[in-house]
């Protein structure tokens, strides 16, 4: 997402200032590193880590910033859209939340779908704005692809993202992890069927059990 906010930018002739989420800073912080290493003119790409309320409301509403482009929660996005014009009627670019979905036909490469679909789930521990956290399958195959999809989330290794053997890490954040459970919970008290996963994993660190419901 980095590459994202930056190669556009500076290929089109622009200065950046790029402010990384204040959960997941480091690897901004490595990638200014590397440019520095690089030979990058001084000021060409700024790096500012903080919290949104001050960093991320200082670089919206300065009046010498031309164009926001913003990832992340459609309540900040909204925020951004209403605040950040006032000052220079700047341009603005909002790449928000969402519920993604994927659709299995029943002339799809049921392998290929399996695949495809856990990986769009899971990949980044749904950490991702368009994780295909939804299925709609067709009902001539749908008793086969749930079970399948559920055997496929139960072979997934949870634990320490920097083990190459490791398939799943944490959320980002003790508070992630309670919101995926409370949603968790939303699901089974709305009458949908939780056929594997569904609870914390260990008792240590943000580790969610990757977690499949049917009939919805």
């Amino acid at each position: 997402m980095q590459a994202w906010k930056l190669g556009p930018a500076l290929a089109a002739g622009n200065t950046v200032v790029m402010k990384p989420a204040e959960l997941t800073s480091l690897t901004a912080l490595r990638i200014g590193e590397l440019i520095c290493e690089a030979g990058f003119p001084d000021g060409v790409v700024n790096i500012v880590p903080g919290w949104g309320k001050e960093a991320g409301e200082a670089l919206f509403k300065h009046p010498g910033v031309d164009k926001i482009a913003f990832t992340g929660s459609t309540a900040v996005g909204m925020h951004i859209m209403r605040h950040a014009h006032e000052h220079n009627l700047k341009r603005v670019t909002l790449e928000l939340g969402g519920k993604s979905a994927n659709i299995i036909m029943d002339d799809a490469d049921m392998d290929l779908a399996i695949q495809s679909s856990q990986f769009g789930l899971f990949f980044n521990m749904g950490q991702c704005c368009v994780a295909g956290s939804r299925l709609f399958v067709h009902e001539n195959i749908y008793d086969e692809f749930v079970r399948r999809s559920v055997e496929a989330a139960k072979t997934a290794v949870i634990g320490d993202p920097m083990n190459p053997g490791t398939t799943q890490g944490p959320q980002v954040s003790a508070a992630q992890r309670d919101k995926i459970l409370k949603y968790i919970e939303l699901g089974k008290k709305e009458g949908a069927k939780l056929l594997t996963g569904g609870a914390r994993h260990g008792s240590k660190g943000h580790f969610v059990q990757p977690t499949v419901f049917a009939d919805v």
